[in-house]
């Protein structure tokens, strides 16, 4: 079975089911400043999970891109990735514990699905502690389905509780599905998650509790289902191979060979960079020509798809890749890539030039920062044969040196690296970073106060304006809005001239004397094209969507609507009508990166 084809047995067994299919949201979050990037289906329906109706009905499922950095680590084992899509089927207060459980379960071992042996499979529930009892129902569900006794582990809250997000919020028992990747002759007859053998291909939540701030819990008026089948491990098993032998990974595998001489397999510390570069540069490729793409750089995101090409240099110099005068090493990986998902993700091959502009210069400048990063090494401060955390972590902060690349160098020169000194920096700066960080996304709100939501309205007719002054070409390439100001990215390639930026704000203000309503209808995907509104149109499945129009008469219909500003699909918070807002004014415009300008403005 290839990939395409298991991605779309896994939807239309779920559109079987009454589901309606949606599509991948962007790796770049929208309206949600507590992450980087999505590292799960359910980010982009939080506000859904907290009560908001979907424009699709209560019952969703889709395939979703994922980035997730945080076990960056384990990347090159058999089984971890930083890019991975994520297949995920949700109930928003609609069926329970009962139907989800009997249907991961059906689509598993169905003669008609997946005809996975039900021998090899396992399964974990929550144990209950003083704060939730023992998920006796799903244990007794999974009892019910034929799973014995022995194996359903009863594990505790690290291993099968999911939330909340915050400090408060829904939050509740998961139950995972486990497969044995092992031979089926030596399969036990009971269920150890510590055994790396056995892998986690399903996991189940079931939101039925909200943690309050006292710490305690109480039930969800409304529950509901947040579940997810990991691609990449299922495809390693139907095609019997660990995740990087898989079509998703063995073109790149093959070119890197190629490239490097060495062979998947050979050896443990081969195979291992062989799967670090592979998985990086595909994570790499992903974030940047993602609809709303990121390209490397110091900060956020940016810095995040900088360090993965660098980690992938890294390694591939380990492996015999000349990368000090081949900076174009890349670019077949680049359309291998892009040929594996064309018909999947298409916005890749639109940015493929991007792509390989953007990871060719990379490759470059961290050469040139490797040779600077050399003679700064030499001159690290060396106690007791030893190199500081805190020197360490300037090398990494300063010149792009990963942990790795410093402790390689200090022990061919008889030294070491104090890691735990280094882990703590670096602890310091993730903090530091993700307070800074908040927001700072595509319509990232700081939250959904009346100012915030003034803020954000403005910023809508802010992208309107700027596209009938300076043309069609500008899309919103981020914002960061808070109850003070709005900050605004947007692709343009020259500075914004001061006549411009008065044009604009007479536009806007013109706009708000008018006291023009704002209104918004759920409608499908093509519909919401036909009427012109401004979105990121990169959905395969067709859904409904909110389309919000700045200009309108609530009173009359759609065509004798007497004026329209702007009209762009959302999800969040809109006033209603734009007098509300005040006068609006800029107050500063500036080079954000590489063909991105920004706006800083208030409302007053």
């Amino acid at each position: 079975m290839t990939a395409n084809e298991l991605r779309q047995k896994y939807l239309d067994f779920f559109k079987s089911k009454e589901h309606a299919i949606i599509s991948s949201a962007s790796l770049i979050p929208e309206n949600d400043p507590s992450v980087l990037f999505t590292t799960a289906g359910m980010h982009p329906l939080v506000p859904y999970l907290l009560g908001a109706k979907h424009p699709a009905g209560a019952r969703l499922a889709n395939a979703q891109k994922c980035i997730r950095t945080d076990d960056i680590d384990e990347v090159g084992d058999a089984t971890h990735h930083t890019f991975f899509e994520m297949m995920g089927n949700w109930s928003l207060g609609d069926y329970f514990k009962q139907d989800a459980i009997a249907w991961s379960w059906e689509f598993l071992i169905g003669k008609d699905w997946l005809n996975l042996d039900p021998k090899l499979l396992a399964v974990s529930v929550f144990a209950g502690d003083e704060d939730a009892p023992f998920d006796e129902e799903s244990y007794n569900l999974w009892l019910a389905m034929g799973v014995p006794a022995e194996r359903i582990a009863k594990l505790p809250k690290k291993n099968n509780w999911w939330g909340p997000a915050g400090q408060t919020g829904p939050c509740g028992p998961d139950t995972e599905i486990f497969y044995w990747s092992g031979t089926p002759e030596t399969v036990p007859a009971g269920f150890n998650d510590d055994n790396e053998l056995w892998v986690e291909i399903w996991n189940n939540v079931f939101m039925q509790y909200f943690k309050n701030a006292d710490g305690s819990f109480s039930l969800l008026e409304q529950k509901n289902v947040d579940t997810g089948l990991g691609l990449e491990r299922v495809l390693a098993i139907l095609s019997k191979c660990d995740n990087y032998q898989t079509e998703l990974f063995s073109p790149l595998i093959k070119e890197l060979e190629i490239l490097s001489g060495k062979t998947y397999g050979s050896d443990v510390q081969t195979t291992q960079s062989l799967r670090i570069i592979a998985d990086h540069v595909k994570a790499g490729i992903f974030i940047i020509g993602d609809q709303r793409g990121v390209t490397p750089s110091n900060v956020g995101q940016g810095y995040v798809v900088r360090r993965l090409l660098r980690r992938a240099i890294v390694q591939a110099g380990k492996i015999g890749i000349d990368v000090k005068f081949n900076h174009t090493w890349m670019s077949k990986l680049i359309s291998n890539v892009i040929q594996t998902y064309i018909d999947i993700y298409p916005e890749l091959e639109e940015n493929q030039n991007l792509i390989t502009i953007e990871i060719e210069k990379e490759t470059m400048k961290f050469q040139n920062t490797l040779e600077n990063g050399l003679k700064e090494f030499d001159k690290l401060k060396v106690e007791q044969g030893r190199i500081g955390g805190v020197e360490a972590f300037n090398l990494y902060q300063s010149y792009g040196f990963p942990l790795e690349l410093s402790a390689e160098i200090a022990e061919e020169r008889g030294l070491e690296i104090d890691r735990a000194g280094f882990t703590e920096e670096l602890k310091k700066h993730q903090d530091l970073s993700r307070t800074a960080s908040a927001g700072k996304f595509k319509g990232g709100l700081a939250d959904s106060s009346v100012e915030t939501t003034r803020l954000h309205t403005a910023a809508h007719m802010l992208l309107a304006a700027l596209r009938k002054v300076l043309g069609d070409h500008i899309t919103q390439k981020g914002s960061n809005i808070t109850a003070e100001r709005l900050r605004f990215d947007f692709t343009h390639s020259a500075k914004v001239t001061p006549e411009e930026i008065a044009q604009v704000e007479k536009m806007i203000n013109e706009a708000i004397e008018k006291c023009l309503d704002v209104a918004y209808e759920e409608i499908p995907l093509d519909e919401a094209k036909a009427t012109n509104a401004h979105g990121v149109f990169d959905s395969k499945y067709g859904e409904s969507v909110r389309v919000y129009t700045i200009g309108v008469d609530n009173k009359k219909k759609q065509s004798e609507w007497d004026e329209i500003f702007s009209r762009e699909i959302c999800g969040g918070p809109h006033v209603e009508n734009i007098g509300k807002l005040g006068k609006f004014r800029i107050q500063k415009e500036e080079a954000s990166s590489s063909g991105v300008r920004r706006i800083k403005a208030v409302l007053e």
